[in-house]
């Protein structure tokens, strides 16, 4: 039995479309209003109890772009929206270099709850990254937002949500800026999530690492701007 079981449960981690039922799980609708209202009341893990409020994805309904990040932050937890801290101000940067407007852009995370740890000192909130079964609690929120938006190029940004999407095995190391074949969007990429940029070590190694995320960004922008029309969802 133990046997079988591990067989199992190895072949559900590698499975990269793998579908994991939430207790709450998301309605049947492909209207973002309607989710993001059933998300609100999402229970299928603990971290909604530490957490101010859901932060589901925005943008608009039908936009070619998708942006997958971890988990919102401090800021994203205390505002509602996904993206607005200070990775938030990276990203919206590095698009603006890019050519990418936001608002033609739909950004959301794998984790709608801030997942946090008290600092030993002040009131400060830490970060905490969360575990692959609380990616998969998740996974069903993502899968309705993936189908409501049908975006033409999926960004996976940082190693939680591209082993959230794409498998645990996979390497944003190994796979950054290249293009992937996969069910979940005809154009599908990995590259850093822009916190990791504020993490730098220094002033250079910063200004390098954006000028390369940049990089990551602009193949995007210049399949949008391709003479031949995107394919369109199967």
């Amino acid at each position: 039995m133990r046997a079988k079981k591990l067989s199992r449960d190895k072949h559900q981690h590698d499975r990269s479309d793998h579908r994991q039922e939430p207790t709450d799980p998301a309605p049947d609708t492909t209207n973002l209003a309607q989710l993001r209202h059933a998300a609100a009341g999402c229970r299928a893990c603990d971290l909604w109890k530490n957490a101010t409020q859901t932060v589901f994805g925005e943008g608009k309904p039908a936009t070619t772009i998708m942006l997958v990040g971890e988990q919102p932050g401090d800021q994203e937890d205390r505002q509602g929206h996904p993206f607005v801290g200070p990775a938030g101000r990276v990203l919206d940067q590095a698009l603006a270099e890019a050519g990418i407007e936001r608002a033609e852009v739909y950004v959301t995370n794998v984790v709608k709850h801030f997942k946090w740890s008290p600092a030993e000192r002040g009131k400060r909130r830490i970060h905490k990254k969360p575990r692959y079964s609380e990616i998969q609690a998740c996974r069903p929120w993502l899968d309705a937002e993936l189908n409501a938006v049908k975006p033409q190029v999926l960004v996976c940004l940082g190693a939680s949500a591209a082993q959230g999407l794409l498998g645990r095995h996979f390497r944003v190391t190994r796979e950054r800026g290249k293009m992937i074949v996969s069910l979940l969007a005809p154009h599908v990429m990995a590259t850093v999530h822009p916190s990791s940029i504020l993490r730098a070590q220094d002033d250079e190694s910063r200004r390098a690492q954006m000028r390369a995320f940049v990089q990551d960004l602009k193949q995007v922008a210049r399949l949008l701007r391709t003479k031949h029309p995107l394919p369109l969802s199967a």
